[in-house]
């Protein structure tokens, strides 16, 4: 098995699917359970005032594969959706730290006149958030984050690159007169909104298809940023779970006398599958767990980390840098 340290959930893959080829190969019925329980979604809720765009944003996450609840309480991980600046209600709302949280500042393409464009100035208010509040910001146009084009709509835009419109205003670009009808302008904005009404044409004045025109506006939604994010706050709960999995395996194999169960949950793959996961949680934090195959790679990283798991840190991270030393020690044995 070839395991670099990367990724933000690559633990909880592996680690499941070493312990479904183990199931497999020894057609123990028993580990399915478990198995579901390490690959199960994180619940992720998605709560904000009224008027920010909270149901957009829950859906492009829902749409984006995540399980959506609208209740902290229970969730794995939580998305706070503001507009245009941290309210009060915001901070509230925010003060449990029992539940990561990520805070989506939605309706970026609104941010105002700035030199680089509204996403610049949504960028830079984020990163001032993020360093005023110690929180994780992602600015977000949650509305393109999921867009579909019919036919109407390509035929409408086309129409509009070859024929500019008036968008000084909404008003204005609905009432002007236009080949494309007023009734379908208008659906447009409510789809696009002017910004991603603008991008749009532009893409399709480039050639693009209703395809790559959809896959641009998601790239200017940032939803894939939002899903890194959420994914990296989360990966302290995938951790857990892993470890609890190992724990339940552990007093399985001891109840049941299962002695090849036991040396399962000691093996290299096991070992490594863990190490994956600590890793996405030291580095989810902002640190950095070095690469490398080599012999003095992968005693350079156990040197380190053990020094690290000595230090001034949280139990938490104690523990992952005990199984990244683990995974770093069983890579240099292969190796050798």
């Amino acid at each position: 098995m070839s395991w670099t340290f990367s990724s933000p959930d690559r633990g909880r893959h592996i680690f499941a699917d070493v312990l479904a080829r183990y199931a497999a190969q020894t057609g123990d019925g028993r580990l399915g359970t478990v198995e579901s329980r390490v690959r199960a979604a994180v619940r992720v809720a998605v709560t904000g005032r009224q008027g920010v765009g909270r149901s957009q944003v829950a859906t492009a996450l829902s749409g984006a594969g995540l399980v959506v609840t609208p209740d902290v309480d229970g969730a794995d991980a939580h998305v706070r959706v503001i507009a245009e600046a941290l309210k009060p209600e915001d901070e509230r709302a925010l003060r449990d730290r029992s539940v990561p949280a990520v805070v989506v500042l939605n309706k970026a393409d609104l941010a105002g006149a700035d030199p680089g464009g509204p996403l610049a100035g949504a960028e830079r208010t984020a990163a001032r958030l993020a360093a005023e509040r110690g929180l994780t910001v992602v600015p977000m146009v949650a509305s393109l984050a999921d867009v579909a084009l019919g036919d109407e709509d390509m035929a409408a835009l086309r129409a509009l690159a070859r024929c500019a419109a008036d968008m000084t205003s909404t008003d204005a670009f609905v009432a002007a007169p236009h080949d494309v009808p007023g009734a379908v302008r208008s659906r447009l904005l409510v789809m696009l909104d002017r910004f991603g009404l603008a991008h749009a044409i532009l893409a399709v004045a480039e050639g693009a298809a209703a395809g790559p025109v959809a896959q641009r506006l998601r790239e200017l939604s940032h939803l894939d940023r939002v899903l890194d994010r959420v994914t990296a706050a989360a990966a302290p709960v995938r951790y857990h779970r892993i470890a609890a999995a190992l724990v339940e395996l552990r007093i399985l194999a001891a109840c049941s006398g299962d002695e090849q169960l036991a040396a399962f949950c000691c093996a290299d793959d096991t070992v490594l599958a863990v190490s994956a996961a600590a890793v996405d949680v030291v580095e989810a934090s902002g640190g950095s767990v070095a690469g490398g195959d080599g012999p003095e790679d992968h005693l350079k990283r156990a040197l380190r980390w053990r020094s690290y798991g000595q230090g001034p840190v949280s139990p938490l991270h104690q523990r992952c840098a005990d199984d990244i030393v683990r995974g770093s020690l069983r890579l240099l044995d292969r190796v050798r």
